[in-house]
């Protein structure tokens, strides 16, 4: 098995190779799950927060900046897929910046600040996060908020513990390249927003409009003093 280094450089290679086919996915609404739920359940959770500024963390090529920008909230979406990033230029609505979760870590500081709320819509999918958390704190504002939209533990086959996943686009049009993730349960969501100086205020459970089974889960969270 490979180890999480292998996994890590796997995860982000994959955005490379199917940026092209995710941003016509999405922008043709292929994804059920999206089209009925969940996209709407992060735009309603993040301006529940009132923003008026927004970092859009793994933000692909742009469509919830797109979103937030309609409502009149300044945007900036950051992603490590330099197609995906000009997908995203080229459909405006925000500032957009190639950067890797390592380099934010590393070096925020030329992403800018003052950001009432971090969003990750299905975007924080690999193992160690710890580092990544606490430098999007220097980013907020006091008290800022991160909304987390992710996949709801009822949807996911296999033994309920944290471990590296594989997506493999079977229901999915067109050409893809197989992309490795790493599941955390709602107790490793906890435990790792609270070492890291977030309050958890909130957690939602999107349903499906029909058979009312949840779709994701949402954690709202607060960030204490830098």
């Amino acid at each position: 098995m490979s180890n999480r280094s292998d996994q890590s450089t796997d995860l982000a290679q994959s955005w490379i190779a199917n940026a092209d086919v995710w941003t016509a996915t999405v922008r043709e609404g292929g994804i059920e799950s999206r089209r009925l739920v969940t996209d709407q359940s992060i735009i309603n959770a993040v301006l529940a927060q009132q923003p008026r500024r927004v970092l859009d963390l793994g933000c692909g090529e742009g469509w919830l900046v797109r979103a937030l920008a309609g409502q009149g909230v300044d945007c900036v979406g950051v992603d490590g897929s330099p197609r995906l990033i000009d997908a995203a230029r080229s459909a405006g609505g925000g500032l957009f910046h190639v950067c890797t979760y390592s380099d934010l870590a590393d070096d925020c500081s030329h992403i800018g600040n003052g950001f009432d709320v971090v969003s990750a819509n299905f975007a924080i999918l690999h193992e160690d996060v710890a580092a990544l958390l606490r430098a999007l704190r220097q980013l907020l504002v006091p008290r800022g908020k991160v909304v987390i939209q992710t996949v709801h533990p009822w949807s996911v086959e296999g033994a309920y513990c944290d471990g590296w996943r594989e997506e493999d686009f079977r229901n999915f049009k067109g050409s893809w390249q197989r992309m490795p993730w790493y599941f955390r349960t709602l107790g490793s969501w906890v435990t790792v927003l609270r070492d890291c100086g977030y309050t958890i205020i909130d957690l939602v459970e999107p349903l499906h409009p029909n058979t009312q089974s949840p779709m994701s889960f949402l954690v709202i969270a607060e960030s204490g003093k830098c």
